[in-house]
């Protein structure tokens, strides 16, 4: 039973790494709790061939079917600038694409490939919160428009040009950043906007593309003018189960953004936001920086499916379900490695796009959040 319950914890965990080599401790770690994937950041990548070792390396650990994550929206968020090229915002190409067809969806297809030649199998893109006035210094060009009917005319172009390179997609932050003034990264953002607004506007995406997302991010906010106005909605059951299983009838993979981040653990300790996170729906929990924190989590969820027979059911069968789920999204193996020439006409064709987008939408880039790069880095 204590065998079956340390995979079940595994299985709904999605880890960082510190470096661009495992160390000793991280393979120790690894092997003990076999987590259900890997996120990398730019700290963790160098060019394609480490990256690939080091996703190979980790995910050797892993279960199968496991998650490889990176965020490469474009823009100020793109983990692979400096070992690829830069690649437009996502709210310059929406810009763009009002003038020209196809523009999302060779974003999408860009950044998968992308993402593909590094190893991944997944980009935490795109973004679809809306580009409100109150979120403009925290988000920036990240949000791709101000409508939800611009937002999801660029989604669901986005995410068609990632599964048609075999990529999976993630549509982010549910419900909703876009009436932020507060970065969740560092506390808790009261987000002043009440069910009505939110239902019409902020929600509208996640309606429109429930069966083409492979997976929700749900974000640390709080809601002080809804149903539940104190709990950040990645550990609220009326947000996760109420809304986006039930109401919006979400069946994909609902994926908890970093539990480090600030949003949260000044709300909850991180033992208890693991848990509670799993507890009200979430698929896969993502700790993403430190291995002091991962292990905490990992040891409070064990502890607590011990102490508790109920939650033992809970992650139970939450493994069962997220496992059925991952194996359905996410390929067995790494994608083929590119030759070097093939490397080069990638970054060609991104270089080229860019320069396409900047005539259609000269400066639509715009400066990016007025926040030091450390924030930009860890979004």
């Amino acid at each position: 039973m204590k065998e079956n319950l340390r995979q079940a914890v595994g299985s709904l965990l999605v880890v960082g790494l510190t470096g661009k080599e495992l160390s000793a401790m991280e393979r120790a770690w690894l092997k003990l709790m076999r987590p259900a994937g890997i996120i990398l950041y730019r700290r963790n990548i160098t060019d394609a061939a480490q990256t690939r070792a080091l996703l190979s390396e980790a995910t050797s650990f892993c279960l199968s079917h496991c998650t490889t994550f990176v965020d490469v929206e474009g823009g100020t968020v793109n983990r692979l600038k400096e070992a690829l090229a830069p690649i437009p915002s996502a709210q310059a190409v929406a810009q763009a694409a009002q003038q020209k067809a196809g523009l999302a969806r060779r974003h999408g297809e860009l950044i998968a490939r992308a993402v593909k030649a590094f190893g991944f199998n997944t980009s935490l893109a795109p973004m679809i919160d809306l580009a409100l006035p109150d979120s403009v210094e925290v988000l920036g060009t990240r949000c791709p428009a101000p409508t939800a009917s611009q937002v999801t005319a660029y989604a669901r172009e986005f995410l068609a040009g990632l599964a048609a390179q075999r990529v999976a997609g993630c549509i982010k932050h549910f419900p909703g950043l876009g009436g932020g003034t507060r970065d969740s990264h560092l506390e808790t953002p009261n987000i002043q906007r009440n069910w009505r607004d939110l239902w019409r506007d902020d929600l509208e995406p996640y309606r429109a593309l429930r069966n083409q997302a492979p997976v929700v991010m749900v974000n640390h906010a709080a809601y002080p003018l809804t149903a539940d106005p104190k709990r950040p909605a990645s550990v609220s059951n009326f947000w996760i189960q109420k809304v986006l299983r039930r109401r919006i009838g979400y069946r994909g993979i609902i994926l908890s953004d970093d539990l480090e981040m600030g949003g949260v653990v000044k709300f909850m300790p991180i033992e208890d936001a693991g848990i509670a996170a799993v507890r009200v729906g979430s698929d896969l929990v993502e700790i993403c920086h430190h291995p002091e924190p991962i292990l905490r989590v990992y040891e409070a969820l064990l502890s607590e499916g011990a102490r508790s027979a109920a939650f033992r059911r809970i992650l139970l069968e939450r493994a069962r379900v997220s496992t059925r789920k991952r194996m359905k999204a996410f390929p067995a193996k790494m994608p083929p490695a590119l030759g070097a020439g093939q490397f080069d006409a990638l970054r060609a064709q991104i270089l080229r796009f860019n320069d396409s987008i900047e005539r259609l939408a000269p400066g639509a880039a715009g400066p990016g959040p007025a926040k030091p790069p450390s924030i930009v880095e860890t979004a």
